[in-house]
């Protein structure tokens, strides 16, 4: 098989495939052996008629588009490896040869041919890492972030408790609400209990129950957020019939051995500043990371594929039903050119630092991804595995994965100018390597690593 790359522009390009009738000819073999199954011939069994019968009943150009719809996929697929491009889309395939429609001399069959254009992955040039510096938080943990601390941890051992007085943000009320448009009720529920500032109910809720005490009633315009009438305008009426106030334990040593495994008030708040230091130094980390990846996209080149951006936020408008809000395709269209941007980038870096993606990397990554969706660990596998998605999170780990790497080849300091350690949250090279090590010891090098590799799917490309 031959094959020529054509440079159409920075982020598309156009296969021109050449295939030799004898490459073709297992399709070809295989589309008689399909057809033969499916057509009644008299004087013949199912799946024994010959290949002569069948081009006088069902016609040579049959065989022929069966054949090269079969093949067509494994060629360009085959045509991409060799030219070692990197699709981000799928292509669009014109067949423009085909072998001969009627049945011709040995060594006279002809060829396929076939263009494929197709949106690839742009070259870009990705700044020297050890260049780089960034400058991160001092981890500096207060007194007010200790205290916010405890008195999250009393709250967790409050006691509701009814008020005579009018509701106030942080009160808790007991309410029945009535949802009515052109005076039809759509909705109601009845004793719900809400927090007045949780922001997590209706849309105008918060201010409409302030102010109001037990057992009255007042009535706010709202949208509503769900249900047959999602997004329409409605009237609603909600009556508080109870207001109740959180109190909160005395901050004492009793509280500590009632919250905690200390006896002391002095021991837990110790504990709570370490906590707090921690999970600081975990938020250096993440602004580390945030701040690389923005630094990195200021200075570079990414040319966007138009036609990839465009695809999926078709895609993602269709799901919604919302085809036609042009408002909100030019929002989901920025979001979209973004996300592709940050991952052209984090493709090109993963494979410039050699990332690979261990079996014990992808299945956690896996098993927290299932956490998040709610499902079975082994259920969430096994369906993504099914959906064929199994590339993309390998996709997605290494990325990740090249990010934390590149971490570590910046200075990484804090305000005051100190380097700042971020080893426990990123790893280390000399940790990286222990576990290939390990993983090849117990399993053997041949498939202790996926190599990251970003191909899209060829399984659409057809005549």
């Amino acid at each position: 098989m031959k094959s020529a790359v054509e440079t159409l522009d920075a982020t598309k390009v156009k296969l021109t495939v050449e295939v030799p009738y004898d490459e073709l000819k297992p399709s070809i073999d295989h589309a008689y052996q399909h057809i033969a199954e499916q057509v009644t011939v008299p004087g013949f069994r199912k799946g024994k008629v010959p290949p002569r019968i069948i081009d006088q009943r069902v016609g040579r150009v049959a065989v022929i588009e069966h054949a090269v719809n079969e093949g067509l996929s494994g060629f360009y697929a085959e045509a991409v490896r060799e030219n070692k491009l990197r699709p981000l889309g799928q292509p669009e395939v014109e067949v423009t040869k085909v072998p001969a429609l009627t049945a011709a001399p040995a060594g006279e069959e002809g060829e396929l041919h076939f263009t494929a254009e197709v949106e690839v992955r742009p070259e870009i040039t990705v700044p020297t890492l050890d260049s780089l510096t960034i400058s991160v938080d001092d981890v500096t943990v207060t007194d007010e972030d200790v205290a916010t601390r405890l008195d999250a941890l009393r709250e967790r051992f409050g006691t509701l408790v009814g008020v005579d007085r009018p509701a106030a943000e942080g009160d808790f009320v007991v309410l029945d609400l009535e949802a009515t448009i052109d005076g039809e009720t759509v909705d109601s529920v009845s004793g719900i209990s809400y927090q007045i500032g949780s922001g997590n109910m209706l849309e105008g809720l918060d201010e409409a129950l302030e102010g109001l005490s037990g057992g009255e009633t007042t009535t706010f315009e709202t949208t509503l957020a769900g249900g047959d009438h999602a997004g329409e305008k409605a009237q609603v009426t909600v009556t508080a019939t109870t207001v109740k106030t959180r109190e909160l334990p005395a901050a004492d040593d009793d509280f500590a051995q009632l919250a905690s495994e200390f006896d002391t008030l002095a021991e837990l708040e110790a504990d709570l500043r370490e906590q707090a230091a921690k999970n600081k130094a975990s938020g250096q980390a993440v602004q580390a990371r945030d701040l690389l990846l923005e630094q990195l996209l200021a200075a570079t080149e990414i040319p966007v594929p138009a036609g990839v951006v465009e695809a999926e936020v078709h895609r993602h408008l269709e799901n919604e039903g919302r085809l036609e809000d042009a408002e909100h395709r030019a929002e989901v269209g920025e979001q979209a050119e973004t996300a592709l941007r940050n991952q052209i980038l984090l493709d090109t870096l993963a494979e410039q630092l050699e990332v690979k993606v261990s079996q014990n990397e992808l299945l956690d990554y896996l098993v927290s991804a299932s956490r998040q969706y709610g499902m079975d660990p082994n259920t969430f596998i096994q369906t993504v595995d099914q959906q064929g998605q199994i590339p993309a999170m390998v996709g997605e780990v290494a990325r990740s994965k090249a990010l934390a790497i590149a971490l570590r080849r910046i200075t990484v300091t804090d305000a005051s100018g100190a380097p700042v350690d971020l080893s426990e949250f990123i790893g280390s090279d000399e940790e990286d390597a222990l576990e290939d090590a390990a993983v090849q010891a117990s399993v053997g090098a041949d498939d202790s690593d996926i190599v990251f590799d970003d191909e899209a799917p060829a399984e659409d490309a057809k005549a």
